[in-house]
């Protein structure tokens, strides 16, 4: 009796797809203002606003990374919303990953970070 021939595993599809869409998709949204622009951060994919960075996309840990006022930083680590940027060892206080991809959150963050990089724009 003959073997059904053999069907291809379907492709790994982790998280990050699906959050790599989520921060093209919200960055994209962002870039009616011709002050922002894509550009890249230590190798990440990033965006910014007159030059200033604003927010970044970590692909290996698939979270946002988005800068804003250190004390908005501590309050959303204190909340367990999220974890401070230390690529290499260094803690950036400005800056912080959100690792779960909730599209409201998101949002709200990357406004924040476009107000707070326009007022050191």
């Amino acid at each position: 009796m003959a073997q059904p021939p053999k069907r291809p595993s379907p492709p790994d599809r982790s998280g990050g797809d699906e959050a790599r869409d989520l921060y093209a998709e919200l960055t994209d949204d962002l870039l009616y203002d011709p002050a922002i622009g894509r550009s890249t951060m230590m190798g990440y994919p990033c965006v910014r606003l007159a030059g200033q960075f604003l927010a970044s996309y970590d692909e290996k840990a698939a979270c946002l990374i988005v800068k804003l006022p250190s004390e908005r930083v501590a309050e959303l680590i204190r909340a367990g919303t999220g974890n401070e940027f230390a690529p290499a060892g260094k803690v950036f206080r400005e800056w912080i990953a959100i690792p779960n991809n909730n599209r409201q959150l998101w949002r709200t963050l990357l406004a924040e970070a476009v107000a707070f990089a326009r007022t050191h724009a």
